[in-house]
């Protein structure tokens, strides 16, 4: 069929023709942003799921219901490479400016300018990288301390002020949240913590990994009386099934009951994989209706697809300890693997897996669903590294 036409989309944040299965964590997010508006108290989210289940979907989804409700938003993607606060401080400089524009009295919007020179005066950046545009000169005595973790409530203070007092209301969005060290989340919740004791207009809507909320509690204690972490799962069959049939049926096609029941056994319901199998299924088949023996040619071509990609990008980062230490997970089968049962396979003592479990749980690759267990943050990764890796060499 004409792959002009084609309606499936896969690729990193690309949303789905038919966003299906998560009317629960879109309605939490409504009455979130309708509450905080309205000077109620309710608790942020920040989504947690493994990689390719939609979670930067629906972050997407919700900043487009924001900014439907006024809402002034920013979209930031953190990343091992920068800091915090010099990822953040352009985006904050961008929201002051936007303030600043609303019509309204008062001097809440420039002292945040002046906060956040402060902010920047104690940052190891060049003014050149995070340029406020601004001749201010800095507050003295607010967010000028050297300490994340009293620097930036105070510049969130600063900005919720400013919102306040013209009357708007700012979402932050932050996607990889994981990446963040220890003092650099601790400093987020805690600013968090002063936004919501003071009940500004701000409120932040953040995902990660499944070991995002382990992450928040070791920061900070109260990080569960601040934060819903709603978990983005697989899509049950029906709602599967439901993602394929629709946009294809609104182009004109339809698929076969067998050739659904297929992709959902070959995706386990992960939406990305989804999206995979349907636009290779497309391509592949002649004429609608698209059949079990279309959805059996085209996994032909999204298995190299996905190894060559989504799966490969991940492989290479890792050390020869570390793909080995992953490929004993994967000859363990599907699923979660004590910690002691990779040792065995790998035949070597618990305790000399400790620096590369972690190496590996630090770069996103693995997670602890339980105590002493590890499991794979990538969908199907099992099945890659045999792959990948077809002899298993302890």
């Amino acid at each position: 069929m004409d792959p002009i036409k084609n309606p499936f989309s896969p690729g990193a944040g690309s949303p789905p023709p038919e966003l299906v299965g998560r009317d629960p964590l879109l309605e939490l997010a409504r009455i979130l942003l309708g509450r905080v508006k309205l000077k109620r108290p309710e608790k942020s989210l920040l989504l947690t799921g493994l990689r390719g289940v939609g979670k930067t979907v629906l972050l997407n989804e919700i900043e487009r219901m924001a900014k439907a409700e006024q809402y002034r938003t920013v979209a930031i993607e953190a990343h091992e490479d920068k800091p915090l606060g010099p990822l953040i401080a352009p985006y904050l400089r961008n929201l002051l400016y936007e303030l600043d524009r609303i019509a309204g009295t008062g001097n809440k919007v420039r002292r945040g300018f002046r906060v956040l020179r402060s902010f920047l005066g104690r940052l190891s950046v060049n003014y050149e990288d995070v340029s406020i545009g601004l001749d201010v000169d800095p507050e003295e005595g607010s967010a000028d301390s050297g300490d994340l973790g009293i620097d930036l409530p105070n510049l969130f203070i600063a900005l919720g002020e400013a919102a306040q007092e013209r009357k708007a209301a700012v979402a932050v969005f932050i996607d990889e949240i994981q990446y963040f060290n220890q003092k650099e989340l601790g400093a987020l919740i805690m600013a968090m913590h002063k936004i919501q004791q003071q009940q500004l207009p701000v409120v932040l809507l953040g995902a990660g990994l499944p070991i995002l909320p382990g992450l928040a509690g070791e920061s900070k204690s109260y990080a569960e009386r601040l934060f819903n972490f709603p978990d983005v799962g697989a899509l049950s069959e029906a709602d599967a099934a439901k993602a394929l049939r629709e946009p294809a049926h609104a182009a004109g096609v339809t698929f076969k009951v067998d050739a659904l029941k297929e992709i959902f056994r070959l995706t386990r319901g992960y939406p990305y994989f989804l999206q995979e199998w349907g636009y290779q299924s497309w391509n592949t088949a002649a004429k609608s209706p698209i059949t079990l023996d279309d959805v059996r040619r085209a996994t032909a071509s999204v298995i190299p697809r996905l190894d060559q990609n989504f799966f490969r990008v991940r492989f290479d980062r890792l050390t020869p300890s570390e793909k080995n230490f992953l490929r004993a997970m994967a000859e363990l089968g599907a699923g979660s693997h004590r910690t002691g049962d990779i040792a065995d396979a790998l035949k070597v003592k618990v305790t000399s897996l400790g620096p590369v479990r972690a190496k590996l749980i630090k770069k996103g690759m693995i997670y602890s669903p339980a105590h002493g267990d590890m499991a794979f943050t990538v969908p199907l990764f099992n099945e890659f590294m045999i792959r990948a890796m077809p002899k298993f060499n302890p």
